[in-house]
């Protein structure tokens, strides 16, 4: 583990600081060169972003560009550490957009005394961009703080910890279920874990036909149940009218448990208590709330899947945030609805169906994958996301309303 830390810290330091950098896209060698992107050259498309605002994605970055926000009060699980600590993780946010989907992307820490100065500031900024991704603020104050930006902003702004994780978990539960001979609208389902990403995760699998009086939610002080008096509005949600209070007496017949709160926390009696061909989905990183290793040492017959790299079936946000904001900037979409989250799942969901091409073998450093217990979601590294996930929002961003520009016929078609 020391060596992987240094590794770590000499990639973040070595050669250069950090892991993004500015590029140029126009010659600047001569003195025309100067005078075309510069003074007086420049005053041109000032002159028509000024008569026309939508000019701006003609003239400028503007339509390729995202900017990845946080205010560093949720650091992946390392907590509230504040801004500038949260700007590695940002600019490793920048790093994927680009990686994965020629995305130009920009990390922005705010500092910040309420949520108010939060929202200000990143609504005073957004018509610089064609996106806005904002990470890691912690809950609950995020849906109050995405929500007032979706609201105030023109573009779209998504809230990956908390969308990005329920399309990934959504399109692995749905065809894990499947292999498992299970319905999602008859699954019981536990969820350990009642923050950000729990709580999309819930209402965009309800969004896809689970129902809400069979999911079960607990957080650090058992099942989320209509006689608790601590509970935020969010959390209510998913208060159940039951006499269940601990995980042991929640997941005795359960089809699902999701796990987005932390290490070690799912025993392995537990899981011997669930129905028969479960699926476990335990997305603590970098330890899972059960090892697989563990788990399937109790019972052979479920799917598991974790957030790791290093396990079958990873449940990792890089499989749709780049591709969603892909598509969403090329349909100029005004936002990012339920329309195209679910257009997402669908086609994740398709792809882990389709032969896998060699070249993903090689780079998942495996011989064979086939859509079944050990592969139910693509890897991260298939190539095909892009296309595939990019042209599917950006059609429901069509279909739905909220394109501004028309596609090609043949977007992402090859």
């Amino acid at each position: 583990m020391s060596d992987l830390r240094q590794q770590a810290l000499d990639y973040h330091a070595l050669p250069v600081p950090g892991k993004i950098a500015i590029e140029l896209t126009k010659p600047a060698e001569t003195a025309r060169d100067l005078a075309l992107a510069y003074s007086p050259g420049v005053a041109e498309p000032v002159r028509e972003i000024a008569a026309n605002p939508d000019d701006a994605y003609k003239y400028t970055a503007k339509g390729n560009l995202v900017a990845v926000i946080s205010n560093g009060t949720a650091i992946l699980g390392l907590g509230n550490l504040g801004p500038l600590a949260s700007k590695p993780v940002m600019e490793g946010k920048a790093l994927l957009f680009k990686r994965f989907a020629g995305i130009d992307a920009i990390d922005i820490e705010v500092k910040h005394r309420t949520n108010e100065e939060f929202i200000n500031t990143v609504a005073a900024i957004a018509d610089t961009f064609g996106g806005i991704n904002l990470e890691d603020i912690k809950a609950p104050e995020c849906f109050a703080i995405e929500q007032a930006l979706i609201e105030r902003c023109s573009v779209p702004v998504f809230h990956d910890d908390q969308h990005g994780t329920a399309i990934v978990t959504a399109a692995g539960l749905l065809n894990a279920l499947e292999i498992q001979g299970k319905r999602i609208e008859e699954s019981r389902i536990v969820c350990m874990g009642a923050g950000a990403a729990a709580i999309a995760c819930m209402e965009l699998l309800i969004k896809c036909g689970a129902m809400r009086e069979k999911i079960y939610m607990l957080d650090r002080k058992g099942v989320i149940h209509t006689r608790r008096d601590d509970l935020n509005e969010y959390k209510k949600l998913f208060a159940n009218n039951t006499d269940m209070r601990t995980l042991e007496e929640a997941i005795k017949g359960a089809d699902v448990f999701v796990g987005v709160s932390g290490p070690d926390v799912l025993p392995a009696e537990a899981v011997a208590l669930m129905a028969p061909n479960p699926v476990i989905f335990a997305c603590s990183n970098p330890d899972p709330e059960i090892r697989p290793e563990l788990a399937q040492s109790v019972r052979d017959d479920l799917i598991m899947g974790t957030g790791r790299s290093d396990y079958p079936n990873q449940i990792n946000n890089v499989l749709c945030f780049p591709f969603i904001f892909r598509g969403a900037l090329d349909a100029r979409a005004s936002c990012i609805n339920d329309a195209m989250k679910v257009a997402a799942v669908d086609a994740i969901r398709a792809l882990a169906k389709e032969p896998v091409p060699a070249e993903v073998l090689r780079a998942a450093g495996v011989d064979a994958l086939e859509f079944g217990r050990d592969y139910v979601i693509p890897k991260p590294m298939d190539a095909r996301l892009l296309p595939r996930v990019a042209r599917a929002v950006a059609l429901a961003a069509v279909e739905s309303g909220v394109a501004r520009i028309e596609l090609p016929a043949d977007y992402m078609l090859g």
